[in-house]
């Protein structure tokens, strides 16, 4: 009787056995992940475009967000990004995008990796890709900035 019960107990033991080794992730990280919003390039040429280029040499991972800024109004009509890395990596991206879009480049370059990491209930181990999400908004705006400043004659 005893080996008829092991392969049972086996069978119910593995789905909760194969998982104590994985970390789950939030919902919210796995849509992001999954479903990506605004992922793309936009012309960097462009004088209304700014990009900002970032990565984490300690992982690897790198990401570039451009923004796409009505000049008229100082508002972030389009923006997207390309991300090279983990899953949380590439959610914090698609939600930065969300965040946004919509914002003038004042309230863009407010934002921080907290709210990132607090929406998307990213782990400690992870806040570094909210952090690359932020550095490099800020890095897009100050390129488009850069783009607006009269070049000088030397």
């Amino acid at each position: 009787m005893g080996a008829a019960i092991r392969p049972a107990m086996r069978a119910t033991m593995r789905p909760a056995a194969a998982t104590l080794g994985v970390r789950a992730y939030h919902p919210k990280v796995i849509d992001h992940y999954t479903n990506p919003r605004n992922v793309g390039s936009l012309d960097k040429n462009l004088p209304n475009v700014g990009t900002g280029l970032v990565g984490a040499p300690a992982c690897g991972d790198v990401m570039k967000l451009q923004i796409q800024v009505n000049d008229e109004t100082g508002v972030i009509e389009n923006v997207k990004f390309k991300t090279f890395g983990c899953g949380s990596a590439i959610a914090s991206s698609s939600y930065m995008t969300e965040l946004v879009r919509g914002k003038t480049l004042d309230d863009a370059a407010k934002i921080k990796n907290t709210e990132i990491a607090k929406e998307l209930s990213l782990p400690p181990v992870k806040l570094h890709c909210s952090m690359l999400a932020e550095d490099a908004i800020k890095a897009a705006i100050k390129d488009y900035k850069n783009k607006r400043q009269p070049t000088q004659l030397k």
